[in-house]
C-alpha cells in the first residue's frame, strides 16, 4: 500500500477552501492509502503567533480533521511538534539545502517583501516541510498549487541526499486535484480564498452559520450576462461557484450548467447556498462534540506515538548516512 503524507498550518479558521482543496481529499483517500495527516504546528512559529491561541488553534484544527471524516482507524492523525524527529531530520536537510534555492521560493518571498526583519525559520521552512514528508517514505502528496513549490524543492533535496548520502528517500510526488485545487475568493475570484483576506465576505469557514454563508454566496461576485456556465478566464466568479458546487454535491459542472439553463443567478446562488449549508452541517455538529474532549486527545495520542515509530527510523537511517552519532556495537 502506497503512503501519503500531508499537513494543514493551525493558523485559525479553516476556509472552505482548504476543505475542498485539502481536507476532503484526505477523506476519500484515506480507504486505499497509509495515510499521515499533520497539524503542522511549528511551520505556524514562522511567523509571530499568540501561544494561547495557537493552542486552541491545534484543537480545533484536529477537531474539524475528525468532525470532517477522518477514521484514526484508517489514518494517522497527529501534531508535528509532538514528533521531535520532525525537527531533527529537518537541520540535516537544511544543511544539504543551498540559501539561494531557499530564497527563491516564492512564498519567501511575497511573505517577506517589504519588511525589516524576517524570521530565519521564514527561510528554511521548506526543509521543514521536505522532513515532514520524507521520513514517511511518502509516495504521494496531496496539495494546492500554491505548494507545488515546496513539493519540487523537497524531491531535490530528497534525490541530492540519496546521491551524496545513501539511497534511503522515497521521492515523492505531487497529488494536485483537477478541480477544486485552488477555489477562489467570492469577491475577487481571480484570487485564491484566504482567511487572511480583510473582506469577511470573501471567504466561508467550516465554521460559519448557516445565515452567513448564505449572506456570502448570495454576495459573491459574477458578472452581468447572467448565464450559469463554466469559462475560468471569462467568468471566472461563476465557473468558481460552479466548482464549489459539483465538488460538494458529487455532480459534472456540465449537469448542472444544463440544470440551470434559463436560470438567473439568484436561483443558482440560492441553491448554493443550501448545498454549502447541508455539506457542512454535519461536520460543525461532530466538531462541537470533538473539541475538549478526551476521545480527540487519546486519537492524537495514538497518532503521535504511531508517527513517531515510523519517523524515528527514518530518522535512524539519515543519521547513519551523514555519520552523526556513535555506531553502537
Amino acid at each position: 500500500m502506497k503512503t501519503i503524507f500531508s499537513g494543514i498550518q493551525p493558523s485559525g479558521v479553516i476556509t472552505l477552501g482548504n476543505y475542498i482543496g485539502a481536507i476532503k481529499q484526505f477523506i476519500e483517500l484515506q480507504h486505499d492509502y497509509d495515510c499521515y495527516f499533520c497539524v503542522v504546528d511549528q511551520h505556524a512559529i514562522t511567523v509571530p503567533q499568540d501561544r494561547l491561541e495557537l493552542r486552541k488553534n491545534i484543537k480545533r484544527l484536529s477537531a474539524l480533521y475528525v468532525a470532517a471524516g477522518l477514521d484514526p482507524e484508517k489514518a494517522t492523525l497527529f501534531v508535528q511538534s509532538e514528533v521531535p524527529a520532525h525537527s531533527q531530520a529537518a537541520w540535516m536537510l537544511q544543511c544539504i539545502a543551498y540559501i539561494g534555492e531557499l530564497e527563491r521560493m516564492t512564498q519567501f518571498k511575497d511573505k517577506s517583501s517589504g519588511k525589516d526583519a524576517v524570521s530565519a525559520g521564514l527561510l528554511t521552512y521548506p526543509p521543514l516541510m521536505a522532513a515532514d514528508i520524507l521520513l514517511y517514505g511518502a509516495d504521494l502528496v496531496p496539495v494546492g498549487e500554491d505548494q507545488k513549490q515546496h513539493l519540487e524543492l523537497t524531491r531535490d533535496l530528497a534525490e541530492r541526499f540519496n546521491n551524496r548520502y545513501n539511497d534511503i528517500f522515497t521521492i515523492p510526488e505531487v497529488r494536485i486535484p483537477k478541480v477544486g485545487a485552488r477555489i477562489m475568493s467570492l469577491q475577487e475570484p481571480t484570487k485564491k480564498m484566504s482567511k487572511s483576506d480583510a473582506n469577511q465576505r470573501a471567504f466561508i469557514t467550516l465554521l460559519d452559520e448557516p445565515n452567513q454563508i448564505e449572506k456570502k454566496i448570495k454576495s459573491a461576485v459574477t458578472d452581468s450576462d447572467g448565464i450559469v456556465k463554466y469559462d475560468k478566464e471569462n467568468k471566472p466568479g461563476v465557473s468558481n461557484l460552479l466548482s464549489i458546487y459539483s465538488i460538494l454535491e458529487n455532480k459534472p459542472i456540465s449537469e448542472i450548467e444544463q440544470n440551470y439553463e434559463g436560470k438567473g443567478y439568484g436561483e443558482f446562488k440560492a441553491d448554493l447556498a443550501n448545498v454549502v449549508i447541508n455539506a457542512l452541517a454535519p461536520i460543525q455538529e461532530r466538531y462541537k462534540e470533538l473539541l475538549d474532549s478526551k476521545e480527540l486527545d487519546d486519537i492524537l495520542d495514538a497518532g503521535a506515538e504511531k508517527a513517531a515509530k515510523k519517523a524515528n527510523k527514518m530518522l535512524k537511517k539519515m543519521e547513519n548516512a551523514m555519520g552523526l552519532g556513535r555506531k553502537r556495537r
